[in-house]
């Protein structure tokens, strides 16, 4: 079974917010006419690479609810400008909306299993991401979404 992994998605207001960043930032690097590869670095590599190889998804936690994962497609092991060593997790572009699941607030990434890591929404679910933003979070925090 497939392992994941957790991280804060800071300066990030929404699911909607996310996806223009990335939009933005893939605009950038194609108008330099490179090919752009979603990676977000971190310091540390994770010991159970293998199981996150498996099929795991990176859980983003936005204003403190996971509300969305991207698929790992790769972990690749890098040297910094400094001559320090980290780890690109290499992303998938696809955001995948999930049930909201409260998080506090941690340093890093966290290791996830499957069972703790919350469902992606079903397609009739879908429509739930055009309500406004404030109006989902109350949802979360009624436990209806």
């Amino acid at each position: 079974m497939a392992l994941h992994l957790i991280k804060l998605c800071v300066g990030v207001e929404s699911v909607e917010d996310l996806k223009s960043w990335l939009d933005e930032r893939r605009r950038q690097v194609e108008d330099q006419g490179a090919t752009f590869e979603q990676h977000h670095q971190t310091r540390m590599f994770p010991k159970r690479a293998p199981e996150i190889l498996d099929g795991g998804s990176l859980y983003w936690v936005i204003k403190g609810q996971v509300q969305v994962r991207q698929a790992i497609l790769k972990l690749r092991p890098v040297v910094d400008a400094q001559g320090i060593e980290r780890c690109h997790i290499v992303l998938h572009p696809e955001l995948v909306p999930t049930r909201w699941q409260p998080r506090r607030a941690f340093q890093g990434w966290r290791y996830l299993t499957s069972e703790d890591a919350p469902p992606d929404l079903d397609p009739g679910e879908a429509d739930v991401m055009a309500l406004p933003v404030t109006l989902r979070r109350q949802l979360a925090d009624l436990g209806l979404l």
